[in-house]
């Protein structure tokens, strides 16, 4: 691969966009704060986190190692979470975790978006039924979601029904929207009612064709209802995946590389892809728009995996390394800041559960950070910078992958396909 220099010592300023003003509110004791104030605040950056350290769920993350991680994202500057269900002890542990560090600390300010898990009957099986929904199991998320807003008012500021629940390629558990209606009415009901924090968002967290930014077969009234009854829409975009199943904004060919290098046609490529998302982000609002709805729309899901041996690698779209989901990483987080829009990245930490036979799938390295406490290139700068002295994971010094040698990195991140050039 031919190298400029300059690239290869390039780091990544991406503490700059998240510390920055934890700095600023350093030894102020933390106020109550609502979503309205928070969403759309640069100065509390998002993330989504789920804390798994092994291959299966059914080992949670202890209270302890709660705490280690919240710790991490607090140097970090991030100051929302998102979880997705209540099936487990983590999200109500996490909540505990927040309440016991302001306990510890009246400086430390962490906040959640408290994810309810919506199937549909029959969800995970070889026949799902995506007409009917699994009305025990979703009934019993939403009523955790209402106690669990209720003990940790100044922690819960948000409740989303569902995690991509409305997309239709989610063929094991979708449903349809009035499904997803129903629990966000009823939520509403709650807060007319006193029955939960009036100053409570609720949203459901979906793919950008489920909010009407794709296919026009996900135009239908029960989602134009659902836009009108949400307080924010929140909108997953994930170019990466793209890059293989919809590459159509991933190639490049030799006339727009003439004369860059390898990396400078990364660079070039990177760009694209983060204009891509930004352009589903913007299907959403045109189509809410001509809705006449009038509501906030941020950014619930998107992110980049670090590594692959699937579809994503070299034999792939060679997608997947340390170095794009840096720029990546960089450029999303910049835009939103700019434009007063939270974006949820995904994710925190790897979790090796989500593909748990195979160590190389993408799923397992979307994390800004490996599973046993190593900083990815996206947060080089911040390590150098000193913001995890002292802190650990797992009983680990927080380290730097690749031992912090950029040579070593590099020779992981491969050049884009080149289209050669049709001229007339």
């Amino acid at each position: 691969m031919r190298r400029n220099i300059k690239f290869l010592l390039f780091v990544v300023l991406v503490s700059g966009l998240l510390i920055s003003c934890n700095n600023k509110h350093k030894g102020m004791k933390s106020e109550y704060k609502t979503a309205s104030e928070i969403l759309g605040n640069p100065n509390y950056p998002a993330i989504s986190y789920g804390g798994y350290r092994h291959k299966t769920r059914q080992t949670q993350p202890t209270l302890d190692e709660i705490k280690e991680d919240l710790k991490i994202l607090a140097a970090l500057g991030f100051k929302i979470l998102r979880t997705y269900n209540l099936q487990f002890d983590q999200a109500p542990n996490i909540l505990k975790a927040i309440r016991q560090l302001k306990t510890e600390d009246s400086t430390f300010e962490m906040y959640v978006m408290l994810g309810a898990w919506i199937d549909c009957k029959d969800a995970w099986t070889e026949s799902p039924n995506h007409q009917q929904e699994n009305e025990a199991a979703n009934t019993l998320e939403i009523e955790k979601a209402v106690k669990m807003a209720n003990l940790y008012p100044d922690i819960v500021k948000i409740i989303s029904v569902g995690n991509e629940a409305m997309v239709h390629w989610a063929w094991s558990y979708h449903v349809r929207p009035g499904i997803i209606l129903k629990y966000v009415t009823y939520l509403q009901n709650l807060k007319t009612t006193q029955k939960l924090p009036k100053d409570l968002w609720v949203t459901s967290s979906d793919n950008f064709a489920s909010w009407g930014g794709g296919d026009s077969s996900y135009h239908q009234p029960d989602l134009e209802a659902l836009a009108h009854a949400v307080d924010y829409i929140s909108v997953h975009t994930y170019p990466f995946h793209d890059t293989y199943h919809n590459p159509g904004f991933w190639e490049i060919n030799s006339e727009d590389t003439k004369g860059l290098s390898d990396i400078e046609s990364i660079n070039v490529l990177m760009g694209h892809a983060s204009d891509y998302a930004i352009s589903q982000y913007h299907s959403v609002k045109k189509y809410i728009s001509n809705l006449g709805v009038k509501k906030p729309i941020h950014i619930g899901e998107t992110g980049w995996a670090s590594d692959s041996g699937d579809m994503f690698n070299i034999n792939g779209s060679r997608a997947a390394d340390q170095y794009k989901q840096a720029l990546y990483f960089k450029n999303i987080v910049s835009w939103a800041n700019k434009n007063n829009i939270s974006c949820f990245y995904f994710e925190a930490f790897d979790e090796s559960w989500k593909d748990p036979n195979n160590s190389k799938g993408s799923e397992n390295h979307f994390g800004l950070i490996t599973v046993d406490g190593k900083v990815k290139y996206a947060l080089w700068d911040s390590f150098d910078q000193g913001i995890f002295n002292g802190l650990s994971r797992s009983g680990k010094a927080i380290s730097k992958t690749f031992e912090g040698n950029p040579d070593n990195l590099f020779i992981s991140v491969l050049p884009p396909t080149i289209i050669e050039s049709q001229m007339n």
